[in-house]
């Protein structure tokens, strides 16, 4: 069990501060075209977050910072969002609502439940039904076939297909011995996911090709005893790395403007270059709230929100977005480690690796240090699918804190 002869009032306290200073700041923003429905909101916001926190102190016997950590995230993003546009931002407000419940209702659901680790063909089963109504059913965005939707209603399937993937690896690894035992049973678990991996080609997913590819490649080194798999696992992750770009044609302009946005400044390259001046233009301290120009950075809201908190609250505050990062990934390492029940332990490190590597992409993709995926950042950027998705990894990892009740639950 974690450490909690921690205050948290302090912490608490001072998120509640900063979010009544951004609302505060809003107001004086644009007082002219704000309502009493926007405030309502904001106070609304503010009081569930807080309350959210001293609920979670109460009912859960695990790592409570890990939550602190993405309330201050979610707070940053809405202050950007609703500044960028009122009307997706008050959207972000009514999805975050929805995913501090989600968190709960998953967090009670899993401790609820028992037997987790041993339902891996359900995992597999179910991930691929949802690949498959995604080619049935999806519509193309940005070169890939990745959302479905139901009239007004769009959801993205793999971000569920993530999680799942993680319980399938972890059911794998824990059951070990018994597949260890069968014939080929050591390649089983990469059968599955090269399976997932075809499905993601086939859809011209590969931003989360990559994010798939490294939480295998990952576990598998931790938890797998032969270790030429992991060389043949690289060696097909530059294979299917140099036949996605010859493949498609949305994956080669992807890395011509990385190598040189300047040469298509025009048109292909606008959008990173735009990203650039943005982060340029901030400097250490930002331009204030309302006094820089993120609408001039095609898809803002998601891809690029980096880019507009870093213009407008600077590139501190953009670091600072980086640190509580790697403060969230270090604490999931350390519940995975104080973790005694194996699935669990997996699972919290297939989590916080999630997290890392789609924080990674999307930073690197903005700085010009990788190529641009399309990957928003968890927890910062505008959606629905990824938010729901991440509440529902927040409180797996939530659970798996608390490391003598699961040790009773598997006991029992």
């Amino acid at each position: 069990m974690l450490n909690r002869n921690v205050n948290y009032k302090v912490p608490r306290n001072l998120l509640v501060l900063f979010e009544l200073m951004a609302l505060l700041l809003l107001f004086i923003y644009d007082k002219d075209n704000l309502d009493k429905t926007t405030f309502i909101s904001g106070i609304s916001l503010i009081f569930t977050i807080y309350i959210s926190n001293f609920i979670l102190l109460r009912i859960s016997t695990g790592d409570n910072y890990i939550f602190l950590i993405v309330t201050m995230l979610i707070s940053i993003g809405i202050i950007m969002i609703y500044r960028i546009d009122k009307t997706i931002g008050m959207k972000q407000v009514i999805w975050v609502g929805m995913g501090i419940i989600v968190f709960f209702i998953t967090y009670f659901i899993i401790k609820k439940i028992k037997g987790w680790k041993d339902w891996i063909l359900v995992y597999g089963i179910v991930s691929i039904v949802l690949f498959i109504l995604t080619l049935l059913l999806g519509t193309r965005t940005k070169g890939s076939i990745n959302w479905i939707s139901i009239g007004r209603f769009s959801f993205q399937p793999t971000e569920i297909i993530k999680l799942l993937m993680i319980f399938l690896i972890g059911s794998y690894y824990t059951n070990y011995e018994k597949y260890k035992e069968k014939k080929y049973g050591s390649y089983y678990l990469m059968g599955i996911i090269y399976v997932f991996i075809g499905f993601l080609f086939i859809q011209k997913d590969l931003g989360t090709v990559l994010i798939f590819y490294t939480i295998f490649i990952t576990l598998q080194f931790i938890y797998e005893e032969d270790r030429k798999l992991i060389l043949y696992n690289l060696l097909f992750f530059i294979v299917s790395g140099l036949a996605g770009f010859f493949m498609f044609d949305h994956v080669r302009i992807r890395f011509e403007t990385w190598i040189n946005p300047w040469a298509y400044i025009d048109n292909k390259g606008y959008q990173i270059t735009q990203s650039l001046f943005a982060i340029a233009e901030g400097g250490f301290f930002g331009t204030g709230i309302g006094l820089g120009h993120p609408d001039f950075i095609p898809e803002v809201h998601t891809d690029f929100i980096f880019s507009a908190i870093c213009e407008e609250m600077g590139i501190f505050t953009g670091i600072g977005i980086i640190m509580l990062f790697l403060i969230l990934v270090y604490r999931g390492f350390k519940i995975a480690i104080s973790q005694q029940d194996k699935f669990f332990r997996i699972v919290a490190l297939g989590i916080s690796i999630l997290f890392g590597i789609q924080a990674f992409i999307i930073f690197g993709g903005v700085l010009k240090m990788i190529p641009l995926t399309g990957i928003t950042i968890p927890f910062v950027s505008y959606g629905g699918s990824s938010m729901l998705s991440s509440f529902i990894a927040l409180g797996i990892l939530q659970v798996a804190s608390e490391e003598l009740d699961l040790e009773e639950v598997q006991n029992e």
